[in-house]
C-alpha cells in the first residue's frame, strides 16, 4: 500500500488548518508531528474519511481497511479488556493473540477487570491493542503513547514496530525520541 496526499487543505470557519499538504507513505511507520492545533488530527479524520478536504487529493486507499487509536480511548466502561475487543472485532478476534498482545502489553492482570476501573495508561494501551488486532492494512495512531510510564511506552513501540513491518502507519506525536526510536520517516505540518 502507498498511500499519497498531494495538496490538500482544510478550512473551519474560514481559518485555514491544512494548507497544501502533501506527502507519500508506505510500509513502515511515518511520524506526523508539528506543534498542537497545527492539523494532526484533522488530518487523519480525512485519511479516514470523517472529514472532506476543501481540496487537494488523497489517493491510494481505494479499499483499504484502517484501524484508529484516536485521542480518545473510545471504550466501553463496563466491559472488561476482552469484552471492548469482542464487542469491536466481532468475529475477526484471535482470543489467543488478543491474550498474547494484552500480556505484552501489561493487562493480562485485569482480565475481567471492568474498564472503568483502568488507569488512563491502561486504557490507553487497550484502545492500542484494539487497533493491533483489527483486521487492518493501514493503522491511524493519534498520540498512542499518552499516559504510559518508559516501560509501557517500550511495550507499545515494540508492538507498533511489529506491526509497520507489513502496514502503512501514520503515528501522530510531539516526540522526536518516538519517531527515532520506531526509525520512522518524519512529516512535519
Amino acid at each position: 500500500m502507498e498511500l499519497r496526499v498531494e495538496k490538500l487543505c482544510k478550512a473551519y470557519h474560514g481559518e485555514a488548518v491544512l494548507s497544501d499538504v502533501s506527502f507519500t507513505a508506505g510500509v513502515g511507520v511515518t511520524c506526523i508531528m508539528a506543534p498542537s492545533g497545527t492539523g494532526k488530527t484533522t488530518l487523519l479524520r480525512l485519511l479516514l474519511g470523517l472529514e472532506r478536504a476543501d481540496s487537494g487529493t488523497i489517493s491510494g486507499v481505494e479499499g483499504c481497511r484502517w484501524a484508529a487509536v484516536f485521542q480518545e480511548d473510545r471504550l466501553l466502561e463496563h466491559l472488561d479488556a476482552m469484552g471492548n475487543l469482542r464487542f469491536a472485532l466481532g468475529s475477526a478476534l484471535d482470543e489467543a493473540a488478543a491474550r498474547g498482545l494484552l500480556a505484552e502489553l501489561g493487562l493480562a492482570d485485569a482480565e475481567g477487570k471492568p474498564v472503568r476501573e483502568y488507569s488512563g495508561g491502561m486504557k490507553r494501551r487497550l484502545a492500542l491493542a484494539r487497533a493491533l488486532l483489527a483486521p487492518a492494512d493501514a493503522l491511524l495512531l493519534d498520540e498512542p503513547f499518552t499516559g504510559l510510564d518508559e516501560e509501557n511506552r517500550t511495550c507499545a513501540m515494540a508492538c507498533i514496530r511489529r506491526a509497520s513491518a507489513e502496514k502503512c502507519v501514520l503515528l501522530v506525536t510531539h516526540e522526536e525520541t518516538d519517531a527515532a526510536a520506531l526509525g520512522a520517516e518524519i512529516l512535519r505540518l
